[in-house]
């Protein structure tokens, strides 16, 4: 399958869907995806599939030059602008995110990103000195400060780049499982290259993929009927020492972590807490949200929450 770098590999042993002529693979947000079921999948499910991703795609992606944020990115002096129904889980999420972390994560991060060069064209270059600036100038923009929210409206003072990278990809696996459960279907596994969700009775093992050295693992997880998301600095990384993982706060990238695993049940609080383990202490964030964890810092060192599932190899 595809995936990122430094992110989980799919199961590594048996024992959810057996994969062999039941495995639906595509390309969808700019990354590889694959469901495992214990029978093919309609033509029609797929179709639906496909198509809520697409429309899923159509109001979150800022490299869509037609999409709602890229609307709201170029909205001169701000406005109003409606989100459809999905938003409001993933919303509530991001204020619960921005309040645990003290802001390190914001969907507002995502001037910071392309100022980097992780923008729409994917220039992987950084802005001038003198944009930066200027930028700088106008001041921080938080989701706290310069947006309101009304349920699904939010109002804007002036262009903000939302960006729901964070938790966003895990939030579509957990609708495509959604649409999976109401298909009838009790036994899956949706992986979008590391944001992975499982369903059934029968554990599987995953392999936990070192930072570092691809071929290798760090650790295993035990997974039943639950999400694991992993988050690591070499998934988009490019130039001298930048990446994806961003401190809100500051528009810097990570530096102290190099690769994050949780376990959660949802798949969008998992991987919205793989991204705030680079910035957070473990036990702040477990004073407001229930995970087991792996988290792994550049020099080598790695730790395991006593609740995680499964084993380190190192």
């Amino acid at each position: 399958m595809t995936r990122y770098p430094g992110e989980v590999s799919m199961p590594t042993t048996t024992g959810g869907p057996e994969p062999e002529g039941s495995r639906f693979t595509f390309d969808a947000i700019g990354t590889g995806w694959q469901i495992d079921t214990d029978e093919p999948l309609s033509g029609s499910l797929r179709h639906g599939i496909l198509d809520r991703i697409r429309r899923f795609d159509a109001t979150y992606s800022r490299f869509r030059p037609d999409s709602l944020v890229s609307r709201i990115a170029t909205a001169p002096a701000g406005g109003r602008f409606e989100f459809p129904e999905d938003s409001l889980t993933l919303f509530d999420l991001y204020d619960r995110l921005a309040t645990a972390t003290g802001g390190a994560v914001d969907p507002l991060v995502g001037r910071d990103l392309e100022l980097l060069g992780y923008d729409a064209s994917y220039s992987l270059t950084p802005a001038p000195a003198t944009v930066r600036a200027q930028e700088q100038a106008l001041g921080r923009v938080t989701w706290a400060a310069d947006v309101v929210r009304d349920g699904r409206t939010l109002t804007t003072r002036r262009p903000v780049v939302v960006d729901v990278g964070a938790a966003g990809k895990g939030y579509l696996v957990d609708i495509i499982s959604a649409i999976l459960r109401e298909a009838g279907i009790a036994r899956f596994v949706v992986d979008a290259s590391g944001d992975l969700r499982h369903a059934g009775q029968r554990a599987i093992r995953v392999g936990l993929e070192h930072p570092f050295e691809p071929r290798l693992v760090v650790g295993v997880a035990n997974l039943r009927g639950r999400a694991l998301c992993a988050s690591g600095v070499r998934a988009r990384a490019w130039g001298d020492g930048m990446h994806h993982l961003l401190d809100a706060r500051t528009g810097r990238p990570a530096r102290k972590v190099a690769a994050t695993w949780v376990v959660a049940d949802e798949t969008a609080l998992a991987d919205g807490l793989a991204t705030a383990l680079f910035f957070t202490d473990a036990r702040r964030l477990a004073q407001t949200f229930d995970f087991a964890y792996v988290r792994m810092y550049a020099s080598g060192h790695a730790e395991i929450s006593r609740n995680f599932d499964g084993q380190l190899f190192t």
